[in-house]
């Protein structure tokens, strides 16, 4: 057998090990009715009450437009963000992650399965997002869309990033959500994900200034509300950028695949 067949030998049963393993966290995320209502539906549903709210304009374009990028922001931090670090902490201290290092799952397969599947989970809700948008408010699909989907992927790799080195201070499942929107929701409301923060006390702005989905939110505004490159906004990549390599490093050294004692 020459080396390549050898090659592709090892790589079907990969391969198939990873669609196995896709399957099963999508078949996991949509079984579960709080992950499916809070992570998916929820963005959904503020955006129709914010879009009722609502009305004129907002950075110049009509809110409802504002407010839709604002909430694929929000959607991106609770998903990539908030549900992984909720989902990496309950399958921690319930000693799932410890059995799944005891299995021939690779841990790496396991890894990239989990995250491919939560970029899943965000996407269709990016879609839903504009398809109800399109269909209540009439808002405008992207103009850019190969620009539009980087800044997703970017978006959603930095929060996931974020997520996993939260999840490796949580000491608990059961305070794991409450951790989680103790941070989301304020970061939501302090960086525009809900409507415009010109109006608000210097000092909420300010603390709003350092925080990645602020830069998020201002990537995405510029392709979708403004039709430019990702690309043109570099200092908000800069920012995305510093803010995930520093959620990878701290997970890599503070990671714990074993729940936790006392």
């Amino acid at each position: 057998m020459s080396a390549e067949a050898i090659r592709l030998a090892v790589r079907r049963p990969a391969r198939r090990l990873f669609a196995h393993q896709l399957r099963s966290e999508q078949l996991v995320f949509w079984r579960s009715r709080e992950a499916a209502f809070f992570i998916f539906l929820f963005p959904l549903l503020l955006f129709v009450l914010l879009g009722s709210v609502y009305s004129g304009k907002i950075y110049g374009v009509p809110a409802p437009e504002a407010l839709l990028a604002g909430l694929v922001g929000y959607g991106c931090a609770n998903t990539a963000f908030a549900g992984l670090a909720i989902q990496l902490v309950i399958r921690r201290e319930n000693g799932i992650l410890k059995r799944l290092r005891s299995t021939p799952l690779p841990p790496a397969t396991y890894v990239v399965s989990l995250l491919i599947s939560t970029l899943i989970v965000f996407v269709l809700q990016t879609v839903a997002l504009f398809v109800i948008g399109r269909a209540f408010y009439g808002t405008p699909f992207p103009s850019d869309v190969g620009s539009f989907v980087a800044a997703l992927v970017i978006g959603a790799a930095v929060f996931a990033a974020l997520g996993t080195a939260t999840a490796s201070v949580i000491r608990s499942a059961e305070g794991s959500s409450a951790v989680v929107n103790f941070i989301l929701l304020p970061m939501a409301f302090l960086t525009g994900s809900f409507g415009p923060t010109h109006r608000y006390p210097a000092f909420l702005r300010a603390i709003g200034d350092v925080l990645p989905l602020k830069y998020f939110i201002k990537l995405v505004n510029s392709v979708y509300l403004h039709g430019h490159g990702f690309w043109t906004q570099p200092g908000a990549l800069a920012v995305l950028g510093a803010w995930g390599v520093a959620g990878l490093v701290f997970t890599a050294f503070k990671f714990r695949w074993e729940p936790r004692e006392g």
